[in-house]
């Protein structure tokens, strides 16, 4: 049964249905009570450790004081309804499902985990396979009161179970967008479930198109795994990955309304922020040359090139004696050296160790040395300036802003770290002066990886994480995979993404190649080759963009992203794009137009375009009296202003209604009918394209 607990759903319920609606809202009411009086306690075993730390100021009392401070924090009631649904398992148990475990004094489960195992046959159950279950009954609350029931008899075969939309996600996804994602722990389709309880130990990759809900597995993922793994995650933490600093502040509260804060949320650039400074941009070309994976192997020689013997080989000096070594013999001690697989400033010591105890070999040989003389001798050596020296000149302390600096501004240590990797041409479009201080060299993004690629080399893995989710993979170039891949501690990584919303020129083209990259990185990190287990998941159901408009983008894909899957919408309703053929004089003011009818209709509205004519657009719209900004790192305007984008910006956005002008200017972009491609399936209720000039050839058929 669906019930409704006011307006004429309410006026013609039964008694049996009131009464449903009444004493699941006491249940409701019993867990606030609940989660109230644990909060209650929490505070009262804080303020006991505040005391301990007033009265002992050690160290054992500030740590149980933060573990109690933590334990406080992750009670807050936080955002959405506390329970939204029931089960009934077939052997006569009930469990009601909510954001997060609530017990009563007795310890008693008033409301249940959505992580936890039993949850699970709330997403997954159908009337086909119930698993376990005779019932489910979802919630749909507002402000703590309990609206509708919609009942799942999941034993009778003709109850409607078999699949098909909740009544809680269809009002979901017609709900306005605000500028900021939630959560979507009361809707979650069984096909997401699968991948967000998927194991820690899996290398998960995870293809799906437009609407499909990438970005909220891969968060509710990350929570899912930081209950499952409490002890170990906390303490490690999560890593989330974005494509830029807006994608991020749009995802930023999901996991925060889920209690979760072991996660660091960050950039690819973030992550390497506090070394290096981005201060350029490199043209397509140069970018797609540093993402390619034999760079690798360039920045790889560049510092093995630092490290070479003495032409004249070297005097060891001891009190004692003299021990003179030649240049074969430097060199096969530097080989040595290098063999060991240690990051190569640690390889400096060994190196130094081992001219030492080869010095002590020698001159131990010769005819009456005491053998206990070895200390004083290898001390001799050790404190002599001159071997010192030698072992500078031979084995610097390397940093890898000046390896890199190097590499990219010396024509001849490029030609020799890139011989028989890159050709005369590559070599040159590589090739750029360097900064007269180290400091202002113009790092671009794709210097970042090759930086990142140095620092491992020279001084090791950087801080790793416990699990690494990556969003908008598809855009990343095969040294930045192996950037993400090294902070990923035993391997443990989701990667989310969409081949056909792949829009940069140094992007891997395929999840095979993608891999390859990862799986060699981890295989190289643990030495044994051994890597976990790699699972590929696809996303097919599109639940955010309507089948009206999905349809029409759908038809692009032939041509920008042939062999990758078209999602399909479960939204069937809605009005198809709208497309607006003008005058080209006309073109910005029947923008304005269309914008200005659409404020007052729809909660959040963006307006697509090339860069070159964003400018134009904003004084336009703030001329009509629609207040319109362009976007960039400070978020979304939200209900407050037309969000003005480009086509590379407003990737992972969504809109309740998006204007996209001029597709045949986007399609003159490098990957254009991918960037129009994204830029259509980012509305969620409605969809305007406004052109003066032929629509491409795949739209042009949805003209009528």
């Amino acid at each position: 049964m669906t019930t409704a607990a006011s307006g004429e759903g309410a006026a013609g319920r039964s008694d049996h249905e009131r009464a449903e609606i009444e004493r699941e809202q006491r249940r409701l009411d019993h867990a606030y009570d609940c989660l109230s009086a644990m909060q209650a306690r929490a505070a009262d075993v804080r303020r006991i450790g505040d005391r301990a730390v007033a009265d002992e100021d050690t160290v054992d009392a500030r740590i149980v004081q933060y573990h109690l401070v933590r334990r406080e924090a992750a009670l807050r009631e936080g955002t959405g309804p506390l329970c939204f649904g029931r089960i009934d398992t077939d052997d006569g148990d009930r469990w009601y499902v909510g954001r997060r475990h609530v017990e009563d004094g007795d310890a008693r489960p008033v409301v249940v985990d959505w992580r936890a195992p039993v949850s699970a046959a709330f997403y997954r159950a159908t009337a086909v396979d119930p698993c376990g279950l005779d019932f489910r009954r979802r919630f749909i609350v507002e402000d703590r009161r309990i609206t509708a029931l919609l009942d799942e008899h999941l034993d009778d075969p003709s109850s409607g179970a078999h699949g098909g939309l909740p009544d809680p996600l269809l009002a979901e996804l017609e709900r306005s967008r605000t500028g900021q994602m939630r959560d979507i722990v009361a809707t979650i389709a069984a096909e997401q479930d699968l991948i967000i309880r998927a194991p820690l130990e899996e290398l998960l990759v995870v293809q799906g198109g437009p609407g499909t809900g990438k970005t909220a597995v891969g968060l509710h993922r990350a929570a899912y795994l930081l209950f499952e793994h409490r002890v170990a995650l906390t303490e490690k933490r999560v890593l989330v990955v974005g494509p830029n600093p807006l994608f991020l502040r749009y995802i930023a509260e999901v996991l925060p309304s889920l209690g979760e804060t072991a996660v660091t949320q960050t950039t690819l650039a973030g992550l390497v922020a506090a070394r290096y400074r981005q201060r350029a941009t490199d043209d397509d070309a140069v970018a797609q040359l540093k993402g390619r994976i034999d760079m690798a192997t360039v920045v790889r020689a560049a510092v093995v090139a630092r490290i070479k013997p003495l032409a004249d080989g070297l005097e060891l000096r001891s009190g004692l004696a003299r021990v003179r070594l030649t240049a074969d013999d430097l060199a096969q001690l530097q080989k040595t050296a290098l063999s060991g697989r240690l990051p190569v400033n640690q390889g400096r010591d060994v190196f130094r160790q081992l001219l030492v105890q080869e010095a002590w070999r020698r001159h131990r040989e010769r005819p009456g040395v005491d053998p206990g003389t070895e200390p004083l001798f290898s001390a001799g050596i050790r404190q002599d300036a001159a071997f010192k020296a030698a072992v500078d000149k031979m084995w610097p302390t390397m940093a890898p802003t000046t390896v890199i600096r190097n590499l990219l501004g010396s024509p001849k240590r490029l030609a020799d770290a890139a011989d028989g990797i890159l050709d005369t041409a590559e070599r040159q479009l590589l090739r750029r002066r360097s900064a007269k201080k180290p400091g202002d060299e113009p790092w671009t993004q794709g210097d970042l990886a090759l930086l990142d690629e140095a620092q491992y080399l020279i001084a090791g893995v950087p801080a790793t994480y416990g699990h690494v989710v990556v969003d908008e993979a598809q855009d990343l170039s095969a040294m930045e995979l192996r950037m993400l891949a090294r902070r990923a501690e035993a391997g443990s990584m989701t990667i989310l993404g969409d081949l056909a919303q792949a829009t940069v020129p140094q992007a891997c083209r395929s999840w095979a190649a993608a891999l390859t990259v990862i799986v060699d990185q981890l295989g190289e990190l643990s030495g044994s080759g051994d890597t976990n287990p790699v699972t590929e998941a696809e996303l097919t159901v599109g639940y955010r963009v309507p089948a009206t408009i999905l349809d029409v983008a759908n038809r692009l894909l032939p041509e920008a992203a042939p062999g990758v899957t078209p999602a399909r919408s479960v939204r069937d309703g809605g009005d198809p794009p709208l497309l607006l053929d003008v005058a080209p004089g006309d073109l910005t003011a029947s923008v304005v137009s269309e914008v200005a009818a659409l404020r007052g209709r729809t909660a959040s509205v963006a307006v697509v375009a090339r860069d070159d004519r964003l400018g134009p657009l904003q004084a336009a719209l703030s001329a009509a009296g629609v207040p319109a900004d362009r976007v960039g790192g400070a978020g979304l305007p939200g209900r407050e202003a037309v969000a003005l984008l480009s086509p590379a910006a407003v990737k992972g956005l969504e809109f309740d209604a998006v204007v996209v002008v001029e597709p045949a200017e986007i399609t003159e972009l490098d990957s254009g009918l991918r960037h129009l491609y994204v830029s259509m399936t980012r509305a969620v209720q409605h969809l305007g394209i406004v052109h003066a000039r032929p629509l491409p050839a795949a739209l042009a058929q949805a003209e009528v």
